[in-house]
């Protein structure tokens, strides 16, 4: 069964080809870093400006490169829920239009399904029940992931998203935007233990987070060290900062694991590609026998594979949008 996935829910215009849930035909991605860079940060109306110029070309590149034609298409699963309103209504608009055409089923998929499901597609023996880590630029939850459809979020973030965190830290440091794979770099050049930022909600009994008071830590940091002249130590601040980050992520996903009583942990979304947050998962599964899994790095950024993949179960346990299907910029995620 051949499913084409479409993702647009924010600056990325991906499209891609799966067989079957688990085999990638095609899986393009054509991203936007360069029209927001100069800006600071993702402007939704251009973003939503730009997935309308790219969505046709993007879909027709997919489809080539599966080497398959549209009428072998079975399904087509979009993201509609769970991001910029305005970019997600641009994919689900394509993948109506697409099912209508076809005659071929339609299947909504929520933004954090799909990056549960990338791992499905790069650890295909992963099996149920499992703690998933989602952290990216928009989300950061901690979820019980119990079967297909089935899920129940542990802990989430009450402010600010990791991934924002990084964002606004580069931002503060005067680094290019997007902030988490520059401060990932340069952090290797610095000392984490530089200086002493909180780590906020580390102690709580609760499995949520939290990293606005970072933020505001880092902030006042850097406001200090600039008032007092002299040239930042940018590299130890992104240590710092890093290592604060990741060890609240860490920490409240090995308690939540630890909770639920179950050994396998899988962590997703872009701020999975960072490598102090694997090295640092690698180190605590070394020691405490936990089996932490990661997908591929092109699989935890915005991708139409694992919302192809997603698709595909959601198909098979019988679920079908119909062409009603609205783009929600927030919607829980839970069992179907």
């Amino acid at each position: 069964m051949l499913i084409l996935g479409i993702e647009t829910s924010c600056d990325d215009t991906t499209a891609a080809v799966v067989e079957d849930g688990r085999i990638i035909r095609s899986n393009v991605i054509s991203s936007q870093t360069s029209a927001h860079e100069a800006l600071g940060g993702v402007v939704p109306e251009i973003a939503a400006r730009h997935h309308v110029e790219l969505i046709v070309g993007v879909v027709a590149a997919a489809i080539e490169r599966a080497s398959v034609s549209l009428q072998d298409i079975d399904a087509v699963a979009v993201t509609s829920a769970h991001g910029l309103v305005g970019c997600l209504a641009v994919g689900v608009g394509a993948a109506k239009s697409i099912s209508h055409a076809l005659g071929v089923p339609l299947i909504g998929i929520h933004h954090i399904e799909g990056h549960i499901h990338a791992n499905l597609l790069d650890h295909p023996q992963l099996g149920f029940p499992f703690v998933c880590l989602t952290v990216s630029g928009g989300h950061t939850l901690v979820a019980l992931v119990e079967g297909h459809g089935e899920y129940r979020i542990l802990g989430e973030t009450l402010d600010d998203a990791a991934g924002e965190a990084f964002d606004k830290t580069a931002r503060l440091l005067g680094l290019p935007f997007p902030g988490g794979p520059v401060i990932d770099k340069l952090a290797r050049q610095g000392d984490p233990r530089a200086f002493n930022l909180p780590r906020p909600l580390i102690r709580s009994s609760s499995f949520d987070f939290s990293f606005s008071g970072l933020k505001t830590a880092t902030k006042r940091c850097v406001d200090e060290l600039q008032n007092a002249g002299g040239q930042l130590p940018v590299a130890d601040l992104a240590a710092s900062v890093q290592e604060a980050i990741v060890d609240v992520l860490v920490a409240k996903t090995i308690r939540a694991a630890a909770a639920e009583r179950l050994d396998i942990i899988a962590v997703s979304g872009g701020v999975g590609a960072n490598s102090r947050l694997r090295e640092r998962f690698d180190q605590v599964a070394r020691r405490s026998g936990l089996r932490v899994l990661f997908p591929s790095l092109e699989l935890c950024t915005d991708n139409a594979a694992m919302i192809a993949c997603a698709g595909y179960h959601r198909l098979r346990m019988g679920f079908r949008s119909t062409l009603d299907l609205d783009a929600k910029a927030s919607a829980p995620l839970g069992p179907v």
